[in-house]
């Protein structure tokens, strides 16, 4: 199904998008939960299918291998990091050492993002709307999204952070994080970057209940 075909609901669309580390999948379950909507992390789509790569020995260096197997890959994200894939619930999985580093592989697979584009948009408008967090949410996703978030937060701090859920040095997931950077802001398919119309927020040295309200205000003024 082409990409054109599939209607969506954008009033009711809060889209977070950010580098790794800068708080999305942390705070987005929790705005949801505010503003009683649907949460889906987008992140763990593409981590799912590095995930099953690895495990089908499906040919990395192959693009067209890697985006056949997007098409046929039957995943649910489930909510709060777990992901059902092949009768497994996958959660510390999709965070391994070897899935971080071929997830950008993945992520800059054109066919893949527009098998997961679609997928997203199905979830969007069978709810009605949700909550998204990704790196192209709010640019390439839901463009007309009633509200766009992009959360910033300097390279240390993101790495400390990742550190809390990996047994990895932070020199060495902050260097990742660094590469990740580069590779998602140069793909040619659809890049990480801030929608002219986002609002930029700072997650640096704020609690996460800060970062949440601000989020929360800003929905709550849009509605009115």
């Amino acid at each position: 199904m082409s990409l054109a075909r599939v209607k969506t609901v954008t009033s009711n669309v809060i889209a977070i998008d950010g580098p790794a580390g800068s708080g999305k999948s942390t705070v987005s379950p929790l705005v949801a939960e505010k503003v009683g909507l649907e949460h889906l992390d987008t992140g763990l789509m593409y981590r799912v299918i590095a995930y099953g790569c690895l495990d089908q020995q499906i040919e990395t260096n192959d693009p067209a291998a890697i985006g056949r197997f997007a098409d046929e890959i039957e995943f649910e994200a489930m909510g709060n990091g777990v992901v059902e894939y092949e009768g497994q619930s996958l959660t510390s999985e999709l965070r391994t050492p070897e899935v971080s580093k071929l997830v950008s592989v993945v992520a800059a697979n054109e066919d893949v993002r527009n098998e997961m584009v679609r997928r997203q948009r199905i979830w969007v408008q069978s709810r009605g709307g949700g909550v998204l967090d990704g790196r192209d949410i709010g640019t390439a996703v839901f463009p007309d999204a009633k509200l766009k978030i992009f959360l910033i937060a300097d390279l240390d701090e993101r790495a400390k952070r990742r550190s809390q859920d990996s047994a990895e040095s932070v020199e060495a997931i902050a260097a990742d994080i660094a590469r990740r950077d580069k590779v998602d802001s140069e793909r040619e398919s659809m890049p990480l970057r801030k929608a002219p119309d986002a609002i930029e927020i700072d997650t640096t040295g704020l609690a996460i209940d800060e970062v949440v309200a601000e989020i929360v205000e800003k929905w709550s003024k849009l509605n009115v």
